[in-house]
């Protein structure tokens, strides 16, 4: 039987940062892309988003790195804060959000005066901003990333590049609203709260934040210094994380020329559409 082709159009936030770097990623991952049982590869097509017009036309969007302040005051200044609000947490449409993109994402992120940066929200985790320094003290680190490699070959380790980056500091339980435990600490700012609009919308959502991938390598380090480690707090540093229609990398996968990330995250965005354009049929 023969089966239509489908269209899926993918934004990414073209306000501020690596945004360029990410469409020639994009591009590369969609040509190498292949589907199974003979169904019709999507029509991918990768747009920049500077406006609510633009953004409406989107099923998926990636918030690149950057200036996190600077995204969301131009994203408020261009009436683009609300509807970006409504994007990941409204509709729950997939959402990718790499360093600066992570922060925005996050429910609450600390080190942060208020009313200097407005967060997005969509992921139950408080992100550390500028854990790793400043830029010159930036990074390179060899990555495990389980969740790229296939049952029939290992994959080599993913160069992730830090430039500035957070972490996730803490994973936040679940909550309807908004995340009030979060509004009674120093320096932090909170993402408003904000409810799905139906059923596919609470579909794609999910209460669980689930860890992907942290940086190893610091209870290694203090050991060979001869000290004293406790396991348990000491097990690395959370980097890449999902919740639902969400996922969030602390680093900058747009700056290595490696697509499997990019590759990864498009196959999600295409289930996500198909089960979406399913409920809409029912």
């Amino acid at each position: 039987m023969y089966q239509m082709e489908m269209s899926i159009t993918v934004g990414i936030l073209a306000l501020q940062g690596a945004f360029y770097e990410h469409i020639q990623l994009l591009k590369q991952a969609a040509a190498n892309s292949t589907t199974e049982n003979d169904t019709p590869t999507p029509q991918w097509e990768f747009i920049e988003v500077r406006t609510p017009q633009e953004l409406d036309r989107c099923d998926a969007l990636i918030l690149p790195g950057g200036e996190s302040t600077t995204i969301s005051l131009v994203a408020a200044r261009s009436n683009l804060l609300e509807p970006l609000r409504d994007f990941v947490k409204v509709h729950r449409r997939p959402t990718w959000g790499t360093c600066a993109g992570l922060i925005l994402l996050a429910e609450s992120a600390n080190r942060t005066k208020k009313g200097g940066q407005e967060l997005i929200g969509g992921l139950d985790v408080r992100v550390n901003r500028n854990h790793f320094g400043r830029q010159t003290e930036s990074f390179q680190a060899p990555l495990d990333l389980p969740f790229l490699n296939s049952p029939e070959q290992d994959q080599p380790s993913f160069p992730a590049v830090f430039i500035r980056a957070p972490v996730v500091e803490k994973i936040l339980p679940h909550e309807e609203g908004i995340q009030t435990s979060e509004l009674q600490r120093d320096e932090t700012v909170v993402a408003p709260s904000k409810h799905a609009k139906d059923q596919a919308a609470r579909d794609a959502m999910a209460t669980q934040v689930e860890v992907l991938a942290t940086l190893p390598g610091r209870a290694a380090k203090l050991a060979s210094e001869g000290r004293n480690i406790d396991a348990d707090k000491e097990t690395g540093d959370i980097i890449a994380v999902r919740q639902g229609n969400v996922f969030g990398t602390s680093f900058h996968p747009e700056l290595t020329g490696d697509a499997r990330i990019h590759s990864w995250w498009l196959r999600q965005v295409e289930e996500s559409v198909k089960r979406r354009k399913q409920l809409e049929q029912r």
